[in-house]
């Protein structure tokens, strides 16, 4: 994880800061939280907010959307559920708890009048116990009745994930099984499925591989094996009170659980901007050159600057952009990537280059107007704490890592950093790096015209419209939950979500994929419209930012009024719903006909007759798939 930028207060300085009613206590809450090393330290942090909470003092703004958080099990959950309504909360999320009875979780599913479903969860976190997985036969049974049995455990806990999803419409978080840290049978253990060891691994491994877009895995044999299965245990827990767990354990399975149940609200970032000198490799090139830098396997410091290179290498074929951001000479900085036999990333693995020696804050401000991306979505490695400093106070946005001293901990330091995990990851994300590339070639060719129209048709571009299809569903959710600026409403939707819209009556849902003769932009927008009576009301509408003015906008109302009139239609609603980052996107409904009919601080409504709309005529090329 990443250090607290704060030095965390001790306990009686933040009992004082909460007397006082200081409104900096919040951050020092979230610093004290990100470094507990004990439940009990997190419980009193917990205790200590809501206090501060009932004594009138106002926390920081939490995510919009308050979460109904249902937690439900094989154990005893307090004070498990504490902690992890603590951590949500200091990470902005308001989370409103419905907690299960010790043991009660498929009688809380299965009961379709339950105090679970009266409760409306948004998201359902399932806790089963360890000791609910196992295998009851004998280990001398035959390999085929084993994992007979193994697909049962799987096949049960993802029906009785289907039976929330089905009545809730809620996301299910779902822990896996911690393993046993005892011998038990030895060696021979990795011989049969027939032992709680191998058993619940193999159940592990179907429950990920099975789960569908609905069900995320909480990975508690991850977890217990990070910090030792042994350490994880707790009998006398157990015995006495049910619990699932060490308290370390439970204070790290609650960490698990908050990162996952927060990643279905928000985007992991975007873009990794990488310093050079010490950083990517050891030594000053500027001042060591090509033959004096340290990088490569003759050395255990030049083997540390490789494996980080491997791994951001990782990161870029996952659909991570990288950039360089560096006070050198340009022509200095690149060599190394062009002539280093021993240089893992290449000048084609980075979608902007800027190495110069104006402020690195400046530089970072310019990357995300050049690449389109709030500076919320960057993450910038460095070496140097001055040059962290500079950019915490003037780029505050942008994620900071200080690499610090010890380049074998670089590796670690990124990968532990988490900000970087995907839901999803789809074909898309794995060509991105190129599509900005092509983007570069577009606005060179529109910087060397002066007529519009004539761009546009130079650009010989093709768009595809289909209706919301399985293949797509994770670009889809990856796009609604990750789109900001070319975004009206800004609702975000699961996986699961967005496939119960592709199958709902009631909706006329759609993507645009766009290709032009530089490249494939991939699948750039995702519009759905709900049908009520004589209206079609615009729900949701995001597109790429990458393909704004190239006549998207009006191909897309194109498809929404002929739908409209299909559907027996008079009139289409459009909503835009303002945030601090979409107001490029404030008057598109009136720009494309549409008049407003209302306007609060909340949202905007426009309206457009069906009969008024002309089909506007673009230089898109479009082919329909049904």
């Amino acid at each position: 994880m990443i250090p607290p930028r704060l030095k965390p207060l001790d306990d009686a300085a933040l009992e004082s800061l909460a007397a006082a009613r200081k409104p900096e206590l919040w951050a020092q809450l979230r610093a004290r939280t990100r470094a507990a090393a004990t439940l009990e330290e997190l419980l009193f942090l917990s205790n200590l907010r809501k206090k501060a909470a009932e004594s009138g003092l106002a926390p920081e703004v939490a995510k919009p959307n308050p979460l109904r958080l249902a937690v439900v099990g094989g154990y005893t959950l307090f004070p498990f559920h504490e902690a992890l309504e603590h951590l949500l909360s200091v990470e902005g999320f308001q989370a409103e708890l419905f907690v299960g009875d010790y043991d009660n979780y498929e009688s809380e599913i299965l009961n379709p009048v339950s105090l679970l479903y009266a409760f409306k969860p948004d998201i359902i976190f399932v806790l089963p116990s360890d000791r609910r997985c196992r295998y009851t036969g004998s280990l001398l049974d035959a390999r085929e009745a084993q994992q007979a049995a193994v697909d049962e455990t799987v096949r049960g806990l993802l029906a009785l994930c289907a039976t929330a999803h089905e009545r809730t419409k809620a996301e299910l978080v779902v822990a896996n099984f911690r393993l046993s840290g005892r011998f038990e049978l030895g060696p021979y253990r990795a011989r049969s499925l027939g032992n709680d060891w191998s058993f619940r691994r193999a159940v592990n491994t179907g429950l990920g591989l099975r789960a569908p877009a609905f069900v995320h895995v909480c990975d508690a044999e991850f977890t217990a094996a990070r910090r030792g299965n042994l350490s994880s245990e707790d009998q006398r827990g157990w015995l006495q009170s049910k619990q699932p767990g060490s308290p370390e354990y439970q204070l790290e399975l609650a960490r698990e659980a908050a990162h996952v149940i927060g990643s279905l609200r928000k985007s992991p970032k975007k873009v990794l901007v990488c310093d050079l000198d010490n950083t990517l490799w050891g030594g000053v090139i500027g001042d060591d050159g090509l033959d004096g830098i340290e990088l490569g396997d003759t050395s255990a410091r030049g083997q540390a600057y490789k494996e980080l290179q491997k791994y951001i290498l990782s990161l870029y074929e996952r659909g991570v952009l990288l950039a360089v951001v560096s006070k050198n000479d340009h022509e200095k900085a690149i060599e190394p990537f062009e002539k280093h036999p021993e240089m893992v990333l290449k000048p084609r693995h980075f979608a902007a280059f800027k190495a110069n020696w104006r402020p690195k804050s400046d530089n970072l401000k310019e990357l995300a107007t050049e690449l389109a991306l709030g500076l919320d979505s960057f993450v910038f490695i460095d070496d140097n704490p001055a040059e962290i400093d500079i950019v915490r106070q003037f780029t505050p946005e942008v994620t900071t890592i200080l690499m610090g001293p010890k380049p074998a901990d670089y590796l670690a330091l990124l990968q532990d950093c988490r900000l970087f995990e995907p839901v999803s990851i789809t074909a898309e994300d794995t060509g991105r790096t190129e599509q900005y590339r092509a983007e570069a070639q577009r606005k060179t060719l529109q910087e060397s015209v002066t007529d519009m129209d004539a761009f546009l048709a130079s650009l010989e571009m093709q768009a595809t419209i289909a209706p919301f299809r399985d293949v797509d569903v994770p670009r889809i959710a990856q796009l609604i939950n990750k789109s900001n600026q070319f975004n009206l409403t800004t609702r975000r939707r699961t996986e699961g979500e967005v496939e119960e819209l592709a199958r709902s009556r009631n909706h006329e849902c759609f993507t645009i994929r766009l290709a032009d003769k530089f490249g494939d932009y991939g699948l750039i927008a995702v519009l759905v419209a709900e049908v009520r009576g004589k209206a079609m009301e615009i729900d949701t509408w995001l597109m790429s930012c990458r393909v704004l003015n190239r006549q998207v906008e009006e191909e897309t109302m194109n498809e929404v009024f002929s739908r409209a009139h299909a559907r027996g239609c008079e009139k289409v609603v459009g909503r835009y719903r303002a945030t601090s980052k979409n107001g490029m996107v404030r008057d598109v409904y009136e720009r494309l006909g549409f008049k407003a009919v209302s306007s609060t601080a909340e949202e905007s409504v426009f309206e457009r007759e069906t009969a008024a709309h002309k089909r506007v005529k673009t230089r898109v090329w479009i082919e329909q798939k049904r």
